[in-house]
């Protein structure tokens, strides 16, 4: 590689560090109580207790938990009910005034999937894992916030092929993961951050590119309603919202009949953005750490109750649900937790260093060329 083209690599690799450092450290520090964020909200939140049953004890029907749901809470409608991931004998309610109301302004309510009681009413909003959540998420922008984190997502991913390239040519006659000890605390810093950067490599490409795919979901999702659920509607999707819904447990049990070898997990109710206005859209999950990241959705007339259709999702969806579990590393137990965060402060380590190594290079006299200069090809030998 030619000083010109290394100059240019390193061009790249300054610039598109420092425009996303900062955002970059926010991410990487916000991420890693998001890592644990179960095993957080369980220690500084009450869980919700199901009724203990028998074995083999079958759940009550849903259309209980929905009259259940009614007369605490009169004049609200349903949105959405789901199977809660770390305890399916706990269902979660979200109610609002009406069915096409702003899903983000929805109460939430927990019942026993057993008995169909209340459990309680929980503040997901106030935690500290949602703040964690939203400044990692959307820095409490919305979608705007989303795109401008997946902009500064592709700017690290720059930063780190370029720093690859650069690699080779400045550490040629290094060993290795050579600190070099007896020289100054810049070039020591140069080493760690060179030496971490190269082993979290392959690591930060994905947790980076998986993140910026995750930007994206509210644009994705918007696609996947236009296209495959609209298709999947039919004719249906212009109907009005039936006056009296089909009975969800019968619509649940012929979805499950399509589906046995899955597990459902939500029930978009007739009216809300991810069901037509006169269907239940009802998504079934994968039953092994990773597959249970995977929907498929079962689209239910919900005025017959009679099955419409199914699909898997399409190839743009699929790749959304993937890059979630992948990002947060929460699909392999607590022993891929810990390996993800130990890399979550490897990686604010190689960022701090970096924004260190940019303010040295500023501060060096001009007549100085150091290792820390500029690379070229010949000064990758000092």
């Amino acid at each position: 590689m030619t000083n010109s083209s290394l100059r240019k690599w390193a061009w790249v690799h300054k610039w598109s560090s420092l425009v996303s450092t900062i955002f970059l450290l926010m991410l990487c520090i916000t991420g890693l109580p998001l890592i644990f964020h179960h095993e957080i909200d369980d220690l500084l939140h009450d869980s919700a207790h199901p009724a203990e049953v028998a074995p083999g004890t079958q759940p009550v029907s849903l259309d209980q938990v929905l009259q259940n749901v009614r007369e605490r809470y009169p004049g609200k409608v349903v949105q959405f009910l789901s199977w809660d991931d770390e305890n399916p004998g706990v269902l979660f309610l979200s109610v609002n005034d009406s069915a096409s109301a702003d899903p983000t302004t929805n109460q939430f309510a927990r019942f026993d999937a057993n008995t169909g009681n209340f459990l309680d009413e929980p503040d997901f909003n106030g935690r500290f894992t949602m703040i964690m959540y939203r400044l990692h998420t959307d820095m409490y922008a919305g979608l705007p916030g989303k795109l401008f984190l997946g902009l500064m997502g592709l700017f690290f991913v720059a930063a780190i092929v370029s720093g690859i390239v650069i690699y080779g040519p400045f550490m040629r006659k290094l060993k290795f993961g050579a600190i070099r000890v007896n020289r100054t605390r810049a070039v020591r810093w140069l080493d760690w951050h060179n030496f971490l950067g190269i082993v979290v490599i392959a690591w930060t490409l994905v947790v980076g590119a998986t993140g910026v795919v995750n930007t994206w979901a509210d644009l994705v999702v918007k696609v996947w309603q236009f296209t495959q659920l609209s298709e999947m509607l039919g004719p249906g999707r212009d109907r009005p919202v039936p006056t009296k819904l089909a009975s969800v447990e019968d619509a649940m049990q012929l979805a499950r009949s399509k589906l046995p070898d899955m597990e459902p997990q939500t029930v978009a109710f007739p009216g809300t953005i991810f069901a037509g206005p006169a269907h239940y859209v009802i998504f079934f999950k994968g039953n092994t750490p990773l597959t249970s990241h995977l929907l498929k959705p079962v689209v239910i007339d919900g005025e017959t109750g009679a099955f419409t259709d199914m699909q898997d999702m399409p190839w743009f969806v699929t790749t959304l649900l993937i890059s979630k579990p992948l990002h947060f590393g929460d699909y392999g137990g607590m022993t891929l937790k810990v390996i993800w965060a130990i890399l979550d402060v490897i990686t604010i380590i190689i960022l701090i260093t970096g924004l260190y190594l940019w303010i040295a290079r500023r501060r060096l006299p001009a007549e100085q060329p150091p290792e820390l200069a500029l690379p070229s090809v010949e000064r990758s030998h000092a």
